[in-house]
């Protein structure tokens, strides 16, 4: 039976959930997630989860915020002057947006406060702040 290994590519099926239950991604109806494991592309705790796993077996692991995506980081929130943002956008609380980081690629941003003078934007990951709940079955070792 293949048990997985750091430098294996592996296929596994998940649910993604926080811990009140609430389930923010799954496999389940579409094709088992790919990936090198120990690659560094991977969450970490997903990474530590999935290694020594056999074929066919299932566990379900909570992953600490630290392990995750991170604490939430007060420097990626972002105030906008208002009269900076483009005129046919009409911020919204809640609203998900995309700014141009420096380098000028695409960054998501949530609308987490609007007010007369600006916006405040938060580009934490949307996961940022939570413990993960995943349950994974180890697919395939390739």
């Amino acid at each position: 039976m293949s048990v997985a290994t750091k430098g294996n590519t592996v296929k596994v099926h998940y649910t993604g959930k926080l811990k009140d239950g609430t389930i923010f991604d799954s496999s389940k109806d579409r094709e088992p997630l790919e990936f090198v494991l120990g690659d560094g592309k991977m969450i970490k705790g997903f990474d530590v989860a999935v290694e020594g796993m056999k074929v066919g077996d299932d566990k379900s692991v909570t992953i600490p915020t630290d392990e995750a995506y991170g604490q939430k980081r007060e420097d990626m929130m972002l105030d906008v002057p208002l009269d900076q943002v483009p005129a046919e956008i009409k911020p919204e609380v809640g609203m998900d947006l995309s700014i141009q980081n420096q380098q000028g690629q695409p960054t998501p941003v949530k609308v987490v406060h609007v007010d007369e003078t600006k916006i405040t934007l938060d580009a934490n990951h949307p996961l940022a702040g939570e413990d993960l709940v995943f349950d994974i079955q180890l697919v395939e070792v390739i």
